[in-house]
């Protein structure tokens, strides 16, 4: 006669024998993979459209005037280079009194170019700060999940042993299967701690990369609104100026 076997461990069997601490440890390790891979997705969208969008800094320099540039570099609020190069304008016309405010003011005594720096600087600033939002989660969750995940081990095995000291007899069956059940925590706090690591390996490297392009057009940009004209993008003394309506 054939004997029915079912299957008493896993993570559901650990699920309902567990209590209300080893449930809520999964829970947290639950919580933190789903905030990871939210991040990891957000971002990687974020630095894709980054991506695309330093790809324009070229066309703005081969723009008829400014406007246009502008135009180029696309409409979304979220696009840094369009902001730079908005901000940067918007200080020169400011402190040039262009912008039809002729009122004294205190920033009358700073250089052009100082005020010019300060301002491109502070939109810099703006996108990098966005930029790394959410960067601190991932990294805290890197580095706690794997300690989350020990100890609801540690909790497992010593609610496990009390579970069979209290039984009585014990056969090598009966502490197998609740320690391996507890082991299954470890494994879950490192599968959540790897994305995380990863996820902000990558991420900081495509924010230097994107930072590294936004610095060089802020820099080009500082030079036009300066001096009228772009440095050399090859390192040469002499400027590029934009091509005149």
């Amino acid at each position: 006669m054939p004997v029915e076997t079912t299957t008493t461990n896993g993570l559901a069997h650990l699920w309902a024998q567990g209590d209300a601490i080893t449930r809520t440890v999964a829970l947290v390790l639950l919580a933190m993979s789903v905030l990871t891979w939210v991040i990891i997705l957000l971002k990687a969208l974020d630095l894709r459209a980054n991506r695309s969008q330093a790809k324009a800094c070229e066309s703005f320099w081969h723009s008829a005037d400014f406007a246009e540039g502008v135009h180029k570099l696309g409409k979304s609020d979220n696009n840094p280079f369009r902001s730079v190069a908005v901000e940067g304008r918007e200080a020169t016309q400011h402190i040039l009194h262009k912008d039809g405010k002729t009122q004294p003011q205190l920033h009358d005594n700073l250089d052009v170019s100082d005020w010019v720096t300060r301002s491109l600087r502070n939109s810099v600033d703006e996108h990098t700060a966005r930029a790394q939002g959410g960067l601190t989660v991932l990294a805290s969750i890197a580095s706690t999940a794997p300690f989350v995940g020990l100890f609801g081990t540690v909790w497992g095995i010593y609610h496990a042993l009390i579970g069979i000291s209290s039984a009585g007899q014990v056969s090598i069956d009966q502490v197998a299967g609740p320690v391996g059940e507890a082991l299954i925590m470890t494994a879950l706090g490192l599968l959540v701690a790897i994305p995380a690591v990863l996820g902000y390996n990558a991420l900081v490297r495509g924010n230097k990369h994107v930072t590294h392009r936004l610095n060089r057009f802020a820099h080009d940009l500082h030079a036009y609104f300066v001096t009228g004209a772009r440095v050399s993008a090859v390192g040469e003394s002499k400027v590029l100026p934009m091509k005149k309506a």
